[in-house]
C-alpha cells in the first residue's frame, strides 16, 4: 500500500470559521471551482514509478497526483497557497479547489477577479466555468451562506 510508505505531510488546511469570517460583509463575490484539482499537480519523475499499476493493457504509472493518496489534499492546498499567496485573506479565499473572490464594490471585486484569473492563466490552473458564479451578492461557501 503506497499510503503506508509515504511520509505524512502535516501542512495545515485553512480554518473554515476564519475563512467565513473574512468573507462576511463584502458586497460582491465570485465563486469558482477548480477543474480536476489533484490531476493538475504533476508527480516528480522519480516518484512516478511508485504509482505503477498493471492492467490487461500493460504497466502504467501516474504522471499527475491522484485521488486516494494520503497527502493529496495537503499537497494541493500547499500549491494553491503558493500560487495565490499574495491574494489570500486580502482579495480571495481558497479551500482546496473552491475559490472565493470578494470585494466591497463591484469594481473592486471585478479587479480582484481579473487578478485571480490572470494568475490561473499564468499557472495553467483550470477552472470549471459551469460551476462558477460571478458578481453575486451572496452564495454558499463550504456549505455555509455568505
Amino acid at each position: 500500500n503506497l499510503n503506508e510508505d509515504i511520509r505524512k505531510d502535516h501542512f495545515p488546511l485553512p480554518f473554515m470559521d476564519q475563512m467565513l469570517e473574512r468573507l462576511a460583509g463584502n458586497e460582491y463575490y465570485c465563486f469558482l471551482d477548480g477543474f480536476s484539482g489533484y490531476f493538475q499537480i504533476p508527480i516528480g519523475p522519480k516518484d512516478q514509478e511508485k504509482t505503477t499499476f498493471t492492467c490487461p493493457y500493460g504497466t502504467f504509472a501516474y504522471k499527475h497526483m491522484l485521488f486516494g493518496l494520503c497527502n493529496a489534499p495537503r499537497t494541493f492546498q500547499r500549491c494553491m497557497m503558493a500560487i495565490f499567496h499574495d491574494m489570500i485573506e486580502k482579495t480571495m479565499e481558497v479551500f482546496m479547489d473552491d475559490f472565493s473572490v470578494f470585494g466591497n464594490s463591484f469594481s473592486t471585486c471585478l479587479t480582484n477577479l481579473e487578478n485571480m484569473l490572470k494568475r490561473c492563466k499564468d499557472t495553467k490552473l483550470g477552472l470549471i466555468w459551469e460551476k462558477s458564479h460571478f458578481m453575486v451578492k451572496e452564495g454558499i461557501v463550504l456549505g455555509h451562506k455568505t
